[in-house]
């Protein structure tokens, strides 16, 4: 068995990497001998990435438009791969007809594969760490979003890496998707709150309208994309992520981090 962990520098990926023998990272820019090249805008590199493989962890391409694509052509070289594993979002709606585009085509391309699971987290607790935009509210001292009073089971990005691995280790197929959240449903107040009591530091959170947080992120990124980032603000407002899955306890027979524990 030999596993190709797309992304596997990444967020997730770099996470599930130790808990799978022998994996083969794939990654842009190979600096150690488990690495091997695979980039999306280079098909040339997916043979190679393939070779022995019968076991993927497909992140797709970031910040395309219409994955489905390039995803299909991967798909159809990786000849002897069985299983595939894909990280998807909860944030992301299927499309089921069969010209679908964007990220909630590829669920159904990978349910072509003889084995399969579709993993879908919820919102990642690392946002409110390192370079994410929420992070900087964090160290800045408030949080502002379009979501309310809006819940989230925010999941910590270990817990989607547990669940992986499982996915792609386990003798029987899962053959499903797994919601994955973690163990509590929290709004930005109520995240703030854990924040401000295990740091010390006052962190609160301030809510805006769609437009005002359009405008507030297209500072920084492409007014389209803004469009759509404060859209799943608002999908938040109105209850989307507002859900808790008992899936990484089901799956790893633990359960999931808090966010408390996260950060502590």
């Amino acid at each position: 068995m030999s596993v190709l962990v797309i992304g596997g520098t990444g967020m997730t990926g770099s996470l599930l990497a130790p808990l799978l023998p022998e994996a083969r990272i794939g990654t842009r820019k190979p600096v150690r001998d488990d690495h091997v090249r695979f980039d999306w805008d280079v098909p040339a590199t997916f043979d190679t990435a393939l070779e022995g493989v019968d076991r993927v962890y497909l992140i797709p391409p970031v910040g395309v438009a219409d994955p489905a694509p390039v995803v299909e052509s991967f798909l159809a070289r990786a000849r002897l791969v069985r299983r595939v594993v894909l990280l998807s979002s909860s944030a992301v709606p299927e499309s089921a007809t069969e010209s679908a585009t964007g990220m909630g085509a590829l669920p159904a391309l990978v349910r072509t594969m003889p084995e399969w699971a579709v993993l879908r987290p919820s919102w990642f607790m690392q946002n409110f760490t390192g370079d994410h935009l929420v992070a900087a509210g964090v160290r800045a001292g408030e949080i502002v979003t379009g979501t309310g009073d809006g819940r989230v089971g925010f999941v910590d990005a270990a817990d989607i890496a547990a669940v992986a691995a499982r996915a792609l280790l386990d003798p029987v197929p899962h053959n499903t998707d797994h919601l994955i959240t973690g163990p509590a449903a929290l709004s930005y107040a109520d995240a703030a709150a854990i924040i401000t009591d295990v740091t010390g530091r006052p962190v609160r959170h301030r809510s805006v309208s769609t437009a005002e947080m359009t405008e507030r992120l297209a500072v920084s990124l492409p007014r389209e994309f803004a469009a759509i980032l404060a859209q799943l603000d608002e999908d938040i407002r109105g209850g989307a992520e507002d859900r808790v899955t008992t899936t990484v306890e089901d799956v790893t027979g633990r359960p999931p981090r808090s966010l408390r524990e996260f950060l502590s």
